[in-house]
């Protein structure tokens, strides 16, 4: 009989462009590196693939952070770091997580990649600072629409004033603190 590593959900939060995607990559690597099972949960890319029909209203944000969110609890279930880096920008959506975790028995971290509005829009690696800048983006999180800063995140990582590497190695010390890595 093996032992099957404990899997949970790694919650990562941010404005847009703030590094939560690069990180979750980076630690990833790292871990799989050592033999884990892990994945990332791309927002995007699960917008493109299993979200197509959500735009970007209160309501349609909230469905997309559930849909995610079971997915990241099915791969924890069955031993899998499930890492979800999207912007979810409201506190009752990412504490329902937690919630629907707890309720299963499985872990649950929120991570908070903590980077300043104007260094992501520096970054702006998908063009969304420039689109609102020039009117053709609207609903901005963080500029024009609300972010709900995480209360107390199991972990921050202040992606602005570390390497990637060095985020990724905060990220992987929690979850070997845990037991998970």
């Amino acid at each position: 009989m093996t032992h099957e590593s404990p899997g949970a959900t790694i919650w990562l939060t941010g404005l847009p462009s703030a590094g939560k995607t690069t990180v979750a990559l980076a630690a990833a690597e790292r871990l799989r590196a050592g033999g884990r099972r892990v994945e990332v949960l791309d927002g995007d890319e699960i917008r493109a693939f299993l979200s197509a029909d959500l735009g970007f209203s209160r309501a349609d944000r909230a469905t997309q952070v559930a849909r995610v969110g079971w997915i990241a609890r099915l791969l924890a279930r069955n031993g899998v770091l499930a890492f979800a880096p999207l912007v979810s920008p409201y506190a009752a959506d990412r504490d329902a997580l937690r919630t629907a975790s707890d309720a299963e028995g499985l872990p649950f971290l929120e991570v908070y990649a903590a980077a300043p509005v104007e260094v992501c829009a520096d970054r702006d690696v998908k063009g969304l600072y420039a689109g609102q800048r020039a009117g053709a983006v609207t609903g901005l999180t963080g500029v024009d629409a609300p972010y709900e800063v995480p209360a107390a995140p199991d972990l921050v990582v202040k992606t602005h004033e570390e390497p990637v590497a060095a985020s990724a190695a905060h990220l992987v010390a929690l979850l070997a603190d845990r037991g998970l890595a």
